[in-house]
């Protein structure tokens, strides 16, 4: 399992967005040498915890609970061919490009140190919107990115802080006594609501967003 590439964008003016100051880091490159990864501070507070990297949205995007952002590269490869175009590592805005591991069947609360220091854990996984959508500029890509087997790729925090870089090795330190992964946390937000309840066993370490709309639900619709 490896960190293939460190992905950073810079905050650029754009029509597609419905952050207030209508910029987006959502561009996203890979950059060379170490790249320091820290929490960046409370939700809709702290932005990126990776440093050179602009969030301009902080409704959404950043916090603690979103740190960073792991995509595998397995699954962009099945996007290169259903899409028919190339797709360079950061493309769908991840700060963290892998290989050889199992992202979206990670569950809530695993934790991965990737180099000699690094460890993050694993809070959830994106949900996509209007910004993701006009960067991508694919015709009804919300819906099909959501529908996509591919998975959403996890977001984490950041438990020890320190340096990454690519080539970096990942392991796998802990995985929780629960079955809520990200790819079952992300169908229950957003095709399959009936599952949110369940998802409440990996509440402990769920991001702020996800577990408020859980609780939501559950309060709601659950049945003594």
């Amino acid at each position: 399992m490896t960190l293939l590439s460190v992905n950073v964008g810079r905050a650029r003016s754009v029509e597609y967005t419905d952050a207030a100051s209508g910029m987006t880091g959502i561009d996203k490159r890979p950059v060379e040498g170490p790249v320091r990864i820290e929490a960046p501070g409370a939700p809709g507070v702290g932005a990126s915890g990776v440093a050179g990297d602009a969030v301009c949205d902080l409704r959404f995007h950043g916090g603690d609970d979103r740190a960073a952002y792991a995509f595998a590269r397995e699954d962009m490869d099945l996007w290169e061919r259903e899409l028919g175009r190339e797709l360079a590592n950061g493309s769908f805005g991840e700060n963290l490009t892998t290989r050889g591991l199992d992202v979206n069947g990670a569950l809530i609360g695993e934790r991965w140190r990737i180099g000699e220091e690094v460890v993050l854990e694993v809070t959830g996984g994106r949900i996509p919107c209007r910004t993701f959508a006009g960067f991508l500029d694919e015709k009804g890509w919300v819906k099909r990115f959501t529908q996509s087997e591919a998975g959403p790729g996890a977001l984490l925090r950041v438990i020890v802080p320190g340096e990454v870089r690519a080539g970096d090795p990942i392991t796998v330190l802990h995985r929780p006594d629960h079955a809520v992964t990200v790819a079952l946390l992300h169908r229950a937000a957003t095709t399959e609501r009936a599952l949110l309840p369940s998802t409440l066993a990996a509440a402990e370490w769920m991001e702020s967003g996800l577990l408020a709309l859980a609780r939501r639900y559950t309060e709601k619709y659950a049945t003594a």
